[in-house]
C-alpha cells in the first residue's frame, strides 16, 4: 500500500518520545484494551528495570517526553520514581491515566502527586454518556470517572488557561473509525461542561486496534475480517508523515524496544537488521542510534492510517 503512494519502507525518525508501558496490572478490564490489562494481570516493571529507563533517557538528549502508560501506570511501585527523575531532568511528562485509579483504596495521594510534578494526563473517557461508557469499561465507571474529573478541574487541571493539561480519549464503541476528532471535541465539551461543570483541553480520537482483547470481541461479533477491510479500504496517505512510531520509542515491562505500544502486544520488537535479534534497552548507549532504522509493520498498522489517522495524540489528519 505504502509503494502504491509512491513511499517507500517506512523507517524511524528522529525519536522525540520515550514511552514506557510499566506492566498490565489494571484496576479496569476493558472491553477495547489492546494491552489485556485487568486486575490480576502480574506482569510489571522492576525498579532495576525503571533505573535503566532514566539512564537511558538521561543518556538520550533528543528525547523531550516520557509517556507513561500500563495497564494503570499509577499502580507500578516504580511511578513515583519515573515520574520524578524523569521531571528532574527537565523532561516533560505524561501519564495514561484511566481516571477512576484515582478513587482506588490508597491512591489518595494521586491528584496532588499530578499537580505538584505538572504531568500531563491524557485520560481515557471513550464517551459522555453513562451507558456507553459501562458497557465499555464496566459498570460504574462512568460515575467514578465523572467524580475523578471534578477531582482534577478542582486542582487546576483542564481549565481554560491553566498549564495543568488534561485530554480525553474517545475510543469507538465498535467495528468503525472514530468520527471528525474536532467535532466530537465540540460535542464532548458542551456536555461534559452542561451536565456535569467539567473542563477539559483536548480530546483526542484512538482507532480501536485488532489487537488482544478488542480482536477477541471482533471475532466473537464475526467481524474480523469486515473491521479489517475498513481499515485498508480507509487508508489515507496523508496520515504517514505524521505515524507516531517514527518519532516514538516503546519500552516494555521487561526493558524490550518497539517502535510502538501497539507492536509491543504483538511481540514485534526493534531490530537494527531484519535478520537481527530483538534489541532491548541494555544494548542501547543513546536513543538516537535508532534513526533510521526500518520500523516493524504488520496488518494492524491500518488501524493508524485509516480515516484521519490514530496516534497516542489522537487524529493526524
Amino acid at each position: 500500500m505504502l509503494r502504491s503512494h509512491g513511499f517507500g519502507p517506512l523507517r524511524r525518525e528522529r525519536s522525540r518520545t520515550l514511552q514506557v508501558n510499566v506492566g498490565k496490572l489494571c484496576n479496569q478490564a476493558c472491553h477495547h484494551c489492546h494491552v489485556d490489562a485487568g486486575p490480576k494481570r502480574t506482569e510489571r516493571m522492576t525498579r532495576e528495570t525503571a533505573e535503566c529507563v532514566i539512564r537511558l533517557l538521561k543518556r538520550s538528549p533528543k528525547i523531550e517526553t516520557l509517556d507513561i502508560t500500563g495497564g494503570a501506570p499509577e499502580l507500578n511501585d516504580n511511578f513515583r520514581f519515573l515520574v520524578e527523575n524523569a521531571r528532574s531532568c527537565g523532561r516533560r511528562v505524561i501519564v495514561r491515566c484511566n481516571l477512576t485509579v484515582l478513587l482506588v483504596s490508597g491512591m489518595e495521594w494521586l491528584p496532588e502527586f499530578y499537580r505538584s510534578n505538572s504531568i500531563d494526563l491524557i485520560c481515557s473517557m471513550p464517551c459522555y454518556t453513562e451507558q456507553n461508557v459501562d458497557d465499555q469499561r464496566g459498570k460504574g465507571v462512568f460515575a467514578k470517572s465523572i467524580d475523578a474529573l471534578r477531582l482534577l478541574n478542582g486542582l487546576g487541571y483542564g481549565l481554560s488557561g491553566s498549564e495543568l493539561r488534561l485530554a480525553l480519549v474517545y475510543n469507538p464503541l465498535g467495528a468503525f473509525l472514530p468520527p471528525p476528532q474536532a467535532e466530537l471535541e465540540e460535542r464532548y465539551r458542551c456536555e461534559l461542561r452542561s451536565r456535569f461543570g467539567i473542563e477539559f483541553h483536548h480530546l483526542f480520537t484512538i482507532t480501536n486496534m485488532p489487537i488482544k482483547r478488542f480482536a477477541d470481541q471482533l471475532h466473537r461479533w464475526g467481524k474480523t475480517e469486515e473491521y479489517l477491510g475498513v481499515l485498508v479500504n480507509h487508508f489515507n496517505p496523508e496520515t504517514v508523515n505524521g505515524l507516531m512510531c517514527r518519532h516514538l520509542v516503546s519500552v516494555g515491562y521487561d526493558g524490550a524496544l518497539y517502535d510502538c505500544d501497539f507492536n509491543q502486544m504483538l511481540e514485534l520488537p526493534i531490530r537494527r537488521g531484519q535478520t537481527d535479534g530483538p534489541l532491548t534497552m541494555w544494548e542501547i548507549g543513546d536513543l538516537a542510534e535508532l534513526d533510521g532504522v526500518r520500523i516493524a509493520t504488520a496488518c494492524h498498522c491500518f488501524g493508524c492510517t485509516a480515516g484521519a489517522g490514530s496516534s497516542c495524540a489522537g487524529a493526524l489528519a
